[in-house]
Protein backbone atom coordinates (compact mmCIF):
# COMPACT_ATOMS: atom_id res chain seq x y z
CA UNK A 1 0.00 0.00 0.00
CA UNK A 2 1.33 3.65 -0.49
CA UNK A 3 1.20 6.21 1.56
CA UNK A 4 -0.25 9.23 1.10
CA UNK A 5 -2.40 14.78 4.85
CA UNK A 6 -4.82 12.28 2.33
CA UNK A 7 -7.30 16.09 5.99
CA UNK A 8 -6.89 17.43 8.22
CA UNK A 9 -4.63 17.52 -0.70
CA UNK A 10 -8.05 17.65 0.32
CA UNK A 11 -5.92 17.20 4.77
CA UNK A 12 -8.82 17.27 4.83
CA UNK A 13 -9.66 17.99 7.04
CA UNK A 14 -9.80 17.96 4.15
CA UNK A 15 -9.86 18.97 5.95
CA UNK A 16 -9.96 19.18 4.76
CA UNK A 17 -7.97 22.90 4.10
CA UNK A 18 -3.91 32.00 3.48
CA UNK A 19 -1.97 34.78 5.02
CA UNK A 20 -3.72 37.09 3.16
CA UNK A 21 -4.37 40.84 4.11
CA UNK A 22 -7.87 41.79 3.69
CA UNK A 23 -10.16 44.75 5.49
CA UNK A 24 -11.20 43.69 8.98
CA UNK A 25 -13.58 46.77 9.87
CA UNK A 26 -16.49 45.07 8.90
CA UNK A 27 -19.03 44.67 11.45
CA UNK A 28 -21.02 41.34 12.30
CA UNK A 29 -23.98 43.56 12.17
CA UNK A 30 -23.07 45.03 8.94
CA UNK A 31 -26.01 44.14 6.39
CA UNK A 32 -25.90 41.94 3.62
CA UNK A 33 -25.15 44.00 0.42
CA UNK A 34 -24.89 41.61 -3.16
CA UNK A 35 -21.59 39.88 -2.64
CA UNK A 36 -19.96 41.79 0.22
CA UNK A 37 -20.73 38.89 2.62
CA UNK A 38 -18.12 36.59 0.92
CA UNK A 39 -14.92 38.26 0.25
CA UNK A 40 -12.59 36.51 -1.91
CA UNK A 41 -9.13 36.85 0.38
CA UNK A 42 -11.24 35.45 3.29
CA UNK A 43 -12.68 32.24 1.34
CA UNK A 44 -8.46 31.69 0.56
CA UNK A 45 -7.89 32.04 3.90
CA UNK A 46 -10.40 29.43 4.76
CA UNK A 47 -9.53 27.18 1.69
CA UNK A 48 -6.60 26.59 3.16
CA UNK A 49 -7.35 25.78 6.71
CA UNK A 50 -9.16 23.67 5.42
CA UNK A 51 -6.43 22.24 3.19
CA UNK A 52 -4.12 22.29 6.48
CA UNK A 53 -6.30 19.94 8.06
CA UNK A 54 -7.15 17.58 5.64
CA UNK A 55 -2.96 17.45 5.41
CA UNK A 56 -2.52 16.20 8.80
CA UNK A 57 -5.20 13.69 9.12
CA UNK A 58 -3.92 12.35 5.91
CA UNK A 59 0.15 12.10 7.35
CA UNK A 60 -1.71 10.39 10.81
CA UNK A 61 -3.79 8.13 8.50
CA UNK A 62 -0.91 7.30 6.11
CA UNK A 63 1.15 6.18 9.44
CA UNK A 64 -1.31 4.38 10.61
CA UNK A 65 -1.99 2.23 7.19
CA UNK A 66 1.82 1.35 6.78
CA UNK A 67 1.63 -0.42 10.17
CA UNK A 68 -1.96 -1.87 9.67
CA UNK A 69 -0.20 -3.61 6.66
CA UNK A 70 2.91 -4.41 8.37
CA UNK A 71 1.09 -6.05 11.24
CA UNK A 72 -1.94 -7.96 9.47
CA UNK A 73 1.23 -9.11 6.60
CA UNK A 74 -2.15 -8.85 3.76
CA UNK A 75 -0.13 -6.76 1.45
CA UNK A 76 2.98 -5.28 1.51
CA UNK A 77 3.40 -1.43 2.12
CA UNK A 78 6.03 0.75 1.53
CA UNK A 79 5.50 4.52 3.36
CA UNK A 80 6.74 6.65 0.61
CA UNK A 81 5.30 9.58 1.56
CA UNK A 82 6.99 11.23 4.32
CA UNK A 83 10.90 11.66 3.35
CA UNK A 84 13.83 10.78 5.46
CA UNK A 85 13.33 13.89 7.52
CA UNK A 86 10.43 13.05 9.34
CA UNK A 87 11.75 10.93 12.63
CA UNK A 88 8.87 8.43 13.92
CA UNK A 89 9.22 6.63 17.43
CA UNK A 90 6.57 3.97 19.13
CA UNK A 91 6.07 3.08 22.54
CA UNK A 92 3.70 0.47 22.76
CA UNK A 93 1.75 0.34 25.95
CA UNK A 94 -0.35 -2.86 26.89
CA UNK A 95 -3.08 -1.49 24.74
CA UNK A 96 -2.34 0.99 22.75
CA UNK A 97 0.54 2.19 20.16
CA UNK A 98 1.94 5.85 20.70
CA UNK A 99 3.32 7.12 17.62
CA UNK A 100 5.09 10.30 17.22
CA UNK A 101 5.48 11.94 14.16
CA UNK A 102 8.32 14.60 14.13
CA UNK A 103 9.22 16.66 11.65
CA UNK A 104 11.94 18.78 13.01
CA UNK A 105 12.88 21.91 12.49
CA UNK A 106 11.13 21.28 8.66
CA UNK A 107 10.85 18.58 6.48
CA UNK A 108 9.34 19.20 2.71
CA UNK A 109 7.04 16.60 1.52
CA UNK A 110 7.07 15.21 -1.98
CA UNK A 111 3.67 17.56 -2.74
CA UNK A 112 5.82 20.30 -1.57
CA UNK A 113 4.25 21.34 1.53
CA UNK A 114 6.66 22.29 4.28
CA UNK A 115 5.96 21.10 7.76
CA UNK A 116 7.94 21.44 11.44
CA UNK A 117 6.95 19.95 14.63
CA UNK A 118 5.49 16.91 16.18
CA UNK A 119 2.54 15.10 15.46
CA UNK A 120 1.14 12.81 18.28
CA UNK A 121 -0.87 9.40 16.99
CA UNK A 122 -2.45 7.05 19.21
CA UNK A 123 -4.75 3.67 18.27
CA UNK A 124 -5.91 -0.04 19.67
CA UNK A 125 -2.50 -1.88 19.04
CA UNK A 126 -5.02 -4.60 17.82
CA UNK A 127 -4.64 -4.29 14.42
CA UNK A 128 -6.91 -7.14 12.99
CA UNK A 129 -9.98 -5.24 13.98
CA UNK A 130 -12.39 -3.86 11.21
CA UNK A 131 -11.91 -0.85 12.38
CA UNK A 132 -10.27 1.69 14.90
CA UNK A 133 -9.80 4.71 16.25
CA UNK A 134 -6.88 7.50 15.83
CA UNK A 135 -6.49 10.10 18.64
CA UNK A 136 -4.16 12.82 17.03
CA UNK A 137 -2.68 16.01 18.48
CA UNK A 138 0.03 18.76 18.00
CA UNK A 139 3.11 20.13 19.27
CA UNK A 140 4.63 23.01 18.00
CA UNK A 141 3.50 22.37 14.89
CA UNK A 142 3.66 24.68 11.69
CA UNK A 143 2.46 24.11 8.01
CA UNK A 144 3.80 26.68 5.20
CA UNK A 145 4.84 28.74 8.18
CA UNK A 146 1.34 28.82 9.63
CA UNK A 147 1.25 27.45 12.95
CA UNK A 148 -1.22 25.28 14.13
CA UNK A 149 -2.75 23.79 16.93
CA UNK A 150 -5.76 21.52 17.65
CA UNK A 151 -6.89 17.73 17.45
CA UNK A 152 -8.82 15.35 15.85
CA UNK A 153 -10.70 11.61 15.98
CA UNK A 154 -10.49 9.24 13.28
CA UNK A 155 -12.63 6.21 12.96
CA UNK A 156 -10.73 4.02 10.62
CA UNK A 157 -12.67 1.56 8.38
CA UNK A 158 -11.02 -1.09 6.99
CA UNK A 159 -13.88 -1.32 3.98
CA UNK A 160 -16.81 0.48 3.48
CA UNK A 161 -20.09 -0.70 1.88
CA UNK A 162 -17.78 -0.26 -1.23
CA UNK A 163 -15.42 -2.14 -0.16
CA UNK A 164 -13.02 0.96 -0.04
CA UNK A 165 -11.20 1.77 3.09
CA UNK A 166 -12.58 4.82 4.43
CA UNK A 167 -12.34 7.08 7.21
CA UNK A 168 -14.73 9.17 9.81
CA UNK A 169 -13.19 12.07 11.46
CA UNK A 170 -14.07 14.72 13.78
CA UNK A 171 -11.57 17.58 14.50
CA UNK A 172 -11.02 20.86 15.78
CA UNK A 173 -7.99 23.14 14.84
CA UNK A 174 -6.43 26.84 14.58
CA UNK A 175 -4.28 28.73 12.70
CA UNK A 176 -1.99 31.72 13.39
CA UNK A 177 -0.44 33.19 10.08
CA UNK A 178 3.04 34.81 10.33
CA UNK A 179 1.21 37.97 9.37
CA UNK A 180 -0.35 37.42 12.88
CA UNK A 181 -3.93 36.80 11.60
CA UNK A 182 -5.90 33.63 12.95
CA UNK A 183 -8.06 31.25 12.00
CA UNK A 184 -10.17 28.24 13.05
CA UNK A 185 -12.01 25.45 11.45
CA UNK A 186 -14.03 22.26 13.28
CA UNK A 187 -16.50 19.87 12.10
CA UNK A 188 -16.52 16.22 10.36
CA UNK A 189 -15.35 14.72 7.23
CA UNK A 190 -15.55 11.41 5.95
CA UNK A 191 -13.41 10.49 3.42
CA UNK A 192 -13.49 7.47 1.06
CA UNK A 193 -10.70 5.50 -0.53
CA UNK A 194 -11.29 5.09 -4.08
CA UNK A 195 -8.34 4.74 -6.41
CA UNK A 196 -4.69 3.73 -4.99
CA UNK A 197 -5.09 1.30 -2.27
CA UNK A 198 -2.54 -1.36 -2.44
CA UNK A 199 -0.35 -0.29 -5.02
CA UNK A 200 2.55 0.57 -2.75
CA UNK A 201 2.98 3.79 -4.72
CA UNK A 202 1.21 7.18 -2.97
CA UNK A 203 0.97 9.26 -6.27
CA UNK A 204 -1.78 7.27 -7.36
CA UNK A 205 -4.23 7.53 -4.29
CA UNK A 206 -7.51 9.26 -4.99
CA UNK A 207 -9.89 10.37 -2.16
CA UNK A 208 -13.41 11.39 -2.29
CA UNK A 209 -14.59 13.73 0.90
CA UNK A 210 -17.92 14.80 2.05
CA UNK A 211 -18.17 16.54 5.32
CA UNK A 212 -19.68 20.04 7.28
CA UNK A 213 -17.92 22.10 9.05
CA UNK A 214 -17.79 25.61 10.91
CA UNK A 215 -15.00 27.82 9.91
CA UNK A 216 -14.02 31.83 11.58
CA UNK A 217 -11.92 34.08 9.93
CA UNK A 218 -9.45 36.18 11.05
CA UNK A 219 -12.08 39.25 10.88
CA UNK A 220 -14.53 37.35 13.27
CA UNK A 221 -16.68 36.07 10.13
CA UNK A 222 -18.56 32.86 11.13
CA UNK A 223 -19.05 30.49 7.60
CA UNK A 224 -20.87 26.79 7.87
CA UNK A 225 -19.33 24.74 4.78
CA UNK A 226 -20.55 21.92 3.74
CA UNK A 227 -20.24 19.81 1.07
CA UNK A 228 -23.01 18.89 -2.06
CA UNK A 229 -20.70 17.22 -4.67
CA UNK A 230 -17.69 15.10 -3.04
CA UNK A 231 -14.67 16.80 -3.13
CA UNK A 232 -11.73 14.76 -5.24
CA UNK A 233 -8.43 15.08 -3.48
CA UNK A 234 -5.67 13.33 -5.27
CA UNK A 235 -2.73 13.16 -3.78
CA UNK A 236 -0.23 13.55 -6.29
CA UNK A 237 -1.92 17.22 -6.67
CA UNK A 238 -1.49 19.64 -4.47
CA UNK A 239 -5.31 21.24 -4.74
CA UNK A 240 -9.04 19.52 -4.99
CA UNK A 241 -9.29 19.00 -8.41
CA UNK A 242 -13.25 19.09 -8.58
CA UNK A 243 -16.39 18.46 -6.32
CA UNK A 244 -19.03 21.41 -4.99
CA UNK A 245 -18.79 23.10 -1.95
CA UNK A 246 -21.75 25.42 -0.24
CA UNK A 247 -20.61 28.15 2.06
CA UNK A 248 -22.89 29.54 3.97
CA UNK A 249 -23.34 33.08 5.84
CA UNK A 250 -26.00 35.41 7.76
CA UNK A 251 -28.41 33.33 5.80
CA UNK A 252 -26.88 33.57 2.53
CA UNK A 253 -25.18 31.07 0.78
CA UNK A 254 -22.40 30.83 -2.32
CA UNK A 255 -20.85 27.83 -3.56
CA UNK A 256 -17.08 27.03 -4.58
CA UNK A 257 -17.22 24.51 -7.81
CA UNK A 258 -13.64 22.92 -7.58
CA UNK A 259 -13.71 22.46 -11.43
CA UNK A 260 -13.43 19.86 -13.97
CA UNK A 261 -10.20 17.43 -12.35
CA UNK A 262 -7.39 19.60 -13.79
CA UNK A 263 -4.76 19.87 -11.14
CA UNK A 264 -4.82 24.19 -10.42
CA UNK A 265 -5.61 26.11 -7.92
CA UNK A 266 -8.89 27.70 -9.70
CA UNK A 267 -12.07 27.44 -8.25
CA UNK A 268 -15.81 29.10 -9.62
CA UNK A 269 -17.45 31.22 -6.89
CA UNK A 270 -21.28 31.51 -7.58
CA UNK A 271 -22.44 34.24 -5.35
CA UNK A 272 -25.90 34.56 -3.44
CA UNK A 273 -26.92 37.12 -6.03
CA UNK A 274 -26.18 34.29 -8.84
CA UNK A 275 -22.73 36.40 -10.34
CA UNK A 276 -19.81 33.94 -10.60
CA UNK A 277 -16.49 34.69 -10.42
CA UNK A 278 -13.08 32.71 -11.16
CA UNK A 279 -11.02 32.75 -8.16
CA UNK A 280 -7.20 31.48 -7.59
CA UNK A 281 -7.04 29.49 -4.14
CA UNK A 282 -3.82 29.42 -1.89
CA UNK A 283 -1.74 32.43 -0.35
CA UNK A 284 1.27 30.98 -2.54
CA UNK A 285 -0.54 31.91 -5.65
CA UNK A 286 -1.77 35.02 -7.31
Amino acid sequence: MKKSLKTLNHAGLVIMATALLFSCDKEESTPFVENETFEVAELKVSDESEMISEEVMNIAEDVYMADEALATSKFSYNSDFLPDCVIITTVITSTSKERTIDFGEGCELPNGNVLSGIIFLSYNKDMEMASNTLSLSLENFTFNSVAIEGSASILRMRANENGNPQSDADASFSATWPNGNTASFSGERTREWIEGYGTGFWGDNVYLITGKGTFTGPAGNVFVKETVTPLRRELACRFIVSGILNISRNDATASLDFGDGSCDAKGLLTYPDGTTEEIFLRRFLN
